[in-house]
């Protein structure tokens, strides 16, 4: 069963979206949803829940998501993964490894500038070509809920930069970061720093797994 997440939670605002006959979801982002379409991952929980709600209607999951992606990634491939598939709702769930990959060695973050203005662009092509979209902020990188991981502060500016976007281009924003630290802030008691949501501080267990899939029901629950 997935988690029972505390009525009075704020962090996905916008309209719950009815499902109509041929619907096709695709779900856009990295590693994180790469691995949400194996057992228990989050797009796997959806597509299950999905379908146990709503017998009579015919409708498609599809996962795109490539692991070590960025904004900069999904801007790229846009068209062949997206566009070109025709889908009804894009859930757009990216952010981690732009910010992240500051701090790994042979790697590049995406600055705020670039971020902002590439997440712009795919939400505007993506609503253009028809689909409805769900903008997710980025989790975790790290769990400790006293905003002592090393890069929380930069997390917190991108999941802004995702708020602005969803609120200034009309389109349903889903905040796992605010849902992820009200987790973390009831659960994770000696403030560790992974295997509360997260196998490494980052990639889902499967706690996180149902944790992301109970929030993005509340947009994807059906009739």
């Amino acid at each position: 069963m997935l988690l029972v997440i505390a009525a009075t939670m704020t962090s996905c605002t916008g309209e719950r979206m009815l499902l109509r006959n041929g619907e096709q979801i695709l779900f856009l982002g990295d590693s994180i949803t790469e691995l949400g379409t194996k057992p228990n991952g989050y797009v796997a929980l959806l597509r299950e829940e999905l379908s146990a709600r709503n017998p009579d209607l015919g409708f498609e999951i599809v996962g795109a998501g490539i692991s070590g992606n960025k904004v900069t990634d999904l801007e790229k491939r846009l068209g062949k993964d997206v566009i070109e598939r025709h889908p009804t709702i894009v859930v757009i769930y990216i952010g981690i490894n732009d910010v992240w990959h500051w701090s790994l060695a042979s790697h590049k973050g995406t600055t705020k500038e670039e971020f902002e203005r590439l997440l712009r662009e795919i939400v505007a092509r993506i609503q253009y070509s028809g689909a409805e979209v769900v903008l997710c902020t980025p989790s975790v990188i790290g769990e400790k809920f006293d905003g002592t991981n090393p890069q929380d502060l930069m997390l917190e500016e991108y999941c802004a930069i995702s708020r602005k976007i969803a609120s200034d281009q009309g389109i349903r924003l889903c905040d796992l970061r605010k849902a992820f630290i009200a987790y973390l802030t009831a659960h994770n008691r000696e403030n560790s720093e992974k295997n509360i949501l997260t196998t490494d501080g980052v990639h889902l267990n499967n706690a996180g797994n149902r944790l992301v899939a109970d929030e993005l029901l509340r947009f994807l629950g059906g009739r």
